[in-house]
C-alpha cells in the first residue's frame, strides 16, 4: 500500500514538472495580453497578502490550531457530529457568518479544524458556506447600495443555502460519514480529561474569535455611525483582547499545550497557504482583480452574458461568482458596476449567493480537505442552487 502511494506521488511530481515545462515553453509571454495578465496575477497576490493574510488568515490559523488541540472531540461530535441534534447543529452552522466577517479563504482554516476534529460533513459544509455568505455587514451594504430586495434575497437565500447544502451533503455522503463518525468515536477512547473548565475554554475561544472579527473589520462607507465607531476603535479593542489572550495562555495552559497549539497552527498554514497563494495567482491571471479589467477573460464578455433573467445568464453569473475571488464587502461595488452595465437582478443574486462562498483558491483548498468527489458535489450544489434562486428572484423582482 505504501509503495503504491509513493509511486502515485512520484507520478504526480513528474506530471507537475512536465506541466511547468510545457507552460514555460509554449506560453507567449511576450504577447501584451498575456504579459498584462501575468502582471495582474502578481498584483492580485500582493493585494491579497497585504489585506488578508496578517489580519484575517493568521488569526484564523490560530483558531483552527486551538480547535484541533483544545476542543474535545466529544464536544465536536455532540454538537456537530453525524449523530448530533440536527436542529441545533444546522442552526449554529447556518448563522455563524453573522459573527465572522470573513471571506471564502479566511473561513477555510476554521472549516478544516472542525471537520478534522470530527464534525459531520453536513454541519461542516453548512459552516463553510455560511461563514463568508452571511456576513451581516455585507448584507446591510447590499441592501443600502443595491436595494432592499437584493439585500433581503441575499440574507434569506444564504441561510437557506447553508442548511439545504449541508443536509444534501450529509445525505449524499451518508455511508462515508457513518464510517468517519465511528472512527472518531473509537479515537476518543482513553483520551485524558480536560484541564480547564468549560467556561474557561468558552472564554478563550470567544477572545480568539473577537480578535479575528475586529482585526478584519472593514472600513464602512460612511464616516459616522456605529460601524465607523467600531472601525475607529478596532485596534484598541484588538490590543485589549490580545492582552487578555496572553494572560489566558500563560495561566491556563502548560508549556506542552502551548507548543502543540503552535505546531497545529503551523500544520494548517503549511497545508492551506501554498494552495491559496497558487489559487489567487490563477484567479488573477484569468479574471484580474475585482474592478480591474486586466485578466485573460475581458470584463465586457462577462457583462454581455449576464443581462436579463435567462437560464444562461443566471448560470453564467453563478459560475463566474464561484471562480472569482471576492474580498469581504468588495462584491457589492463590483455588482453595482455590473448592474449599471445591464446585469439583471436574478443573475445579480445568483452571483451574490455563489461568489462570497466560493472562489478558485477556496476550491483548491477544500479539495485537499474533503477530496475531489465531495468538493465537486459541494461546488455543483452551490452553483445549481444559486442559478435556480436567481431565476426565481429575477421573475419576482424584474
Amino acid at each position: 500500500m505504501k509503495r503504491n502511494e509513493h509511486t502515485l506521488k512520484e507520478w504526480q511530481k513528474l506530471l507537475l514538472l512536465i506541466g511547468v515545462f510545457l507552460a514555460a515553453y509554449f506560453i507567449p509571454f511576450g504577447h501584451p495580453t498575456v504579459e498584462k495578465s501575468v502582471l495582474e496575477a502578481f498584483h492580485m497576490l500582493q493585494e491579497y497578502a497585504r489585506e488578508h493574510v496578517l489580519f484575517c488568515l493568521v488569526p484564523a490559523f490560530f483558531i483552527a490550531g486551538a480547535i484541533a488541540n483544545f476542543i474535545s472531540q466529544g464536544a465536536i461530535l455532540k454538537y456537530f457530529g453525524g449523530g448530533a441534534n440536527k436542529v441545533l447543529a444546522y442552526s449554529v452552522a447556518s448563522v455563524s457568518g453573522t459573527v465572522l466577517a470573513v471571506c471564502s479563504c479566511t473561513v477555510l482554516p476554521l472549516f478544516s479544524g472542525i471537520y478534522k476534529k470530527g464534525a459531520g460533513i453536513g454541519p461542516a459544509t453548512a459552516f463553510l458556506y455560511s461563514g463568508p455568505a452571511i456576513n451581516i455587514l455585507a448584507i446591510i451594504l447590499t441592501a443600502r447600495v443595491l436595494g432592499w430586495q437584493l439585500g433581503l434575497g441575499r440574507a434569506i437565500g444564504a441561510v437557506l443555502f447553508a442548511v439545504v447544502i449541508g443536509l444534501l451533503m450529509s445525505l449524499i455522503c451518508r455511508s462515508e460519514e457513518q464510517q468517519r463518525t465511528q472512527a472518531s468515536l473509537d479515537a476518543m477512547a482513553g483520551q485524558p480529561e480536560e484541564r480547564r473548565s468549560p467556561g474557561q475554554n468558552l472564554l478563550y475561544f470567544v477572545v480568539l474569535v473577537l480578535i479575528l472579527v475586529f482585526a478584519a473589520w472593514a472600513r464602512p462607507e460612511t464616516a459616522s455611525g456605529f460601524w465607523h465607531t467600531v472601525y475607529a476603535l478596532k485596534w484598541y479593542l484588538v490590543i485589549i483582547l490580545l492582552a487578555a489572550l496572553a494572560y489566558m495562555v500563560w495561566r491556563w495552559f502548560d508549556k506542552e499545550e502551548r507548543q502543540d497549539w503552535v505546531a497545529s497552527t503551523w500544520d494548517f498554514s503549511k497545508q492551506i497557504l501554498p494552495l491559496l497563494f497558487g489559487g489567487v495567482l490563477v484567479a488573477g491571471l484569468l479574471m484580474g482583480r475585482p474592478g480591474v479589467d486586466a485578466g485573460l477573460i475581458p470584463a465586457h464578455y462577462i457583462e454581455s452574458l449576464v443581462g436579463g433573467n435567462s437560464l444562461q445568464a443566471n448560470l453564467v453569473a453563478s459560475l463566474i461568482g464561484s471562480v472569482m475571488y471576492f474580498a469581504t464587502l468588495t462584491e457589492v461595488p463590483i455588482l453595482q458596476g455590473l448592474i449599471g452595465s445591464g446585469m439583471g437582478n436574478g443573475p445579480a443574486l445568483a452571483l451574490l449567493l455563489a461568489g462570497p462562498a466560493l472562489s478558485l483558491p477556496n476550491m483548491i483548498v477544500i479539495r485537499s480537505v474533503l477530496g475531489t468527489r465531495k468538493t465537486l458535489i459541494f461546488i455543483v450544489l452551490v452553483v445549481v442552487m444559486a442559478t435556480i434562486s436567481g431565476l426565481i428572484f429575477g421573475a419576482l423582482v424584474p
